[in-house]
């Protein structure tokens, strides 16, 4: 079975869509706006895991980027990357624990208004193709 997105070459029905995960019509801006909403919504819940863990002795905070890798992928043509976690490399507390509320809140701040952004930047694409399908 092929890993593309078009429409399979068979002696289906006119109009059939095939029932792959990958939808039959994804532009590279559709595909970059769920990456991010992705990559965001792991941050969102690496910054919640590590705010729960701020006086865990030993606890290492988790940083999430993707954002490099995206761009790379938007620039190749793509618009799919997947994030990545990493041990922060912050200074520790005599108790081994190296989590800073003051960051962590600033980045969840962050993190929550280019969710939001992200969001509205899909569903107005997501309007915009149901709009021009009626129309053709």
């Amino acid at each position: 079975m092929s890993t593309d997105c078009s429409l399979e070459a068979t002696d289906r029905p006119s109009g059939y869509l095939s029932t792959k995960q990958a939808p039959v019509i994804e532009s590279v801006t559709s595909a970059a706006l769920s990456s991010a909403l992705d990559g965001l919504a792991l941050r969102q819940r690496t910054i919640a895991n590590n705010i729960a863990n701020v006086n865990t002795p030993g606890y290492q905070a988790q940083r999430v980027s993707f954002e490099d890798a995206l761009a790379q992928s938007v620039q190749d043509g793509d618009g799919r990357a997947a994030a990545s976690t990493a041990r922060s490399l912050e200074p520790t507390r005599l108790d081994g624990n190296n989590v800073n509320l003051d960051t962590e809140t600033v980045s969840n701040i962050d993190t929550v208004l280019r969710y939001q952004f992200a969001a509205q930047a899909a569903a107005g694409a997501d309007t915009r193709m149901r709009a021009a399908l009626r129309t053709s």
